[in-house]
């Protein structure tokens, strides 16, 4: 089982910037397709964006696409998140997910197998 630690969230007025990070341990990394996730308060959670565990393969949803930019290193079994021109509707808690599902499942959450705890994002207009 992989556990997931995510840190780097915070207070920023609106077209700031945070980078989010995504710490794996545990079982082997390899192999395990990344995503992030959000939820505001008194709405579902939703994707903000997947990466395969080589990087090679990546998408976004629209609301962030543009914006925000998911990157992987294998070498530090970290996954990133760097929010640019943040919104004030950007505002939730984060989490990182995993799984080793295709990259299309996690992106619908079914495939997701760990959750993170999640890390506050406040952005402030």
């Amino acid at each position: 089982q992989v556990q997931l630690v995510e840190s780097g969230g915070g207070l920023v007025q609106t077209g700031g910037s945070l980078r989010l990070s995504c710490a794996a341990s545990g079982r082997t990394f390899s192999n395990y397709n990344m995503g992030w996730f959000r939820q505001a308060p008194g709405k579902d959670r939703e994707f903000v964006a997947a990466i395969s565990w080589s990087g090679g393969f990546l998408y976004y949803a629209d609301s962030v696409k543009g914006r925000f930019t998911i990157s992987i290193d294998n070498a530090k079994n970290t996954v990133y998140l760097q929010m640019n021109t943040l919104k004030p509707e950007d505002t939730a808690v984060y989490y990182c997910a995993a799984g080793k599902a295709p990259l299309s499942s996690i992106g619908t959450m079914s495939g997701v197998q760990t959750w993170g705890q999640g890390t506050q994002v406040t952005v402030s207009s």
